[in-house]
């Protein structure tokens, strides 16, 4: 107990730092579906603080396991260091496959996502990710592939959108910390794929896929709203 409590707390204070940071590099950044990456470094900041903000609240049981596993600070700092890097080589395969795209493109990946949901190799990853985790990297993994289907949702909506962050993050570490149910999980899978069909059929019915329409300058340098 008395390790369970620091552990938390520095645990989830190192998320809620990462959400402040990240949500200061993003700031301005945000064109939903065609966010833009930018230069590779600030894309790495970027997904390393988002990643860490992200993840770390429901990976806090990991932590408090491996701590008691054995190695103390030493092994859990390794332990959250090594989680955070698969998750940021998942970043870096992002940032080489990511074009800023439209809403149809958006919509598929989303109806995907919504797929894999469904799939066993999902429910599969998301039992071993919640079960007892011997290395930072192999809990990483198993995470990943717990994770990534609710990730590319966040990616192809808006990879910079605080608000779409907060939902899948939400979703993220509900499905670590709480048992598979299929009268929950099955309705959220296909409430991705309806998403993902809407997005696709009429995009500007959701929320941040789309920037606003920017003011007409003249040559007086006088805005005029579109029309």
């Amino acid at each position: 107990m008395l390790l369970r409590q620091p552990a938390t707390a520095v645990t989830l204070g190192l998320a809620a730092v990462s959400w402040i940071v990240m949500i200061g590099l993003m700031d301005g950044m945000d064109m939903g579906s065609a966010t833009p990456l930018g230069p590779f470094p600030f894309f790495v900041a970027v997904w390393a603080s988002m990643i860490a903000a992200m993840m770390l609240p429901g990976a806090v049981p990991a932590v408090v396991r491996r701590l008691h596993g054995g190695g103390g600070v030493g092994a859990a700092t390794l332990f959250v260091a090594s989680y955070l890097a698969v998750w940021t080589l998942v970043g870096i395969a992002v940032y080489a496959v990511y074009r800023p795209h439209g809403p149809v493109a958006a919509g598929v990946v989303v109806i995907l996502a919504g797929v894999y949901e469904l799939t066993p190799v999902k429910r599969h990853f998301r039992q071993r990710c919640g079960e007892h985790a011997g290395s930072g990297f192999g809990y990483g993994l198993h995470c990943v592939g717990s994770s990534i289907g609710l990730m590319l949702v966040l990616v192809a909506v808006g990879v910079m959108s605080v608000g779409w962050m907060c939902v899948i993050t939400v979703l993220c570490v509900a499905q670590k910390l709480l048992p598979a149910r299929a009268a929950v999980d099955v309705p959220l899978a296909l409430a991705i794929v309806a998403l993902g069909v809407v997005i696709t059929a009429a995009p500007a019915a959701v929320p941040g896929l789309t920037p606003p329409t920017a003011p007409a300058v003249d040559g007086t340098g006088h805005h005029h709203p579109h029309h």
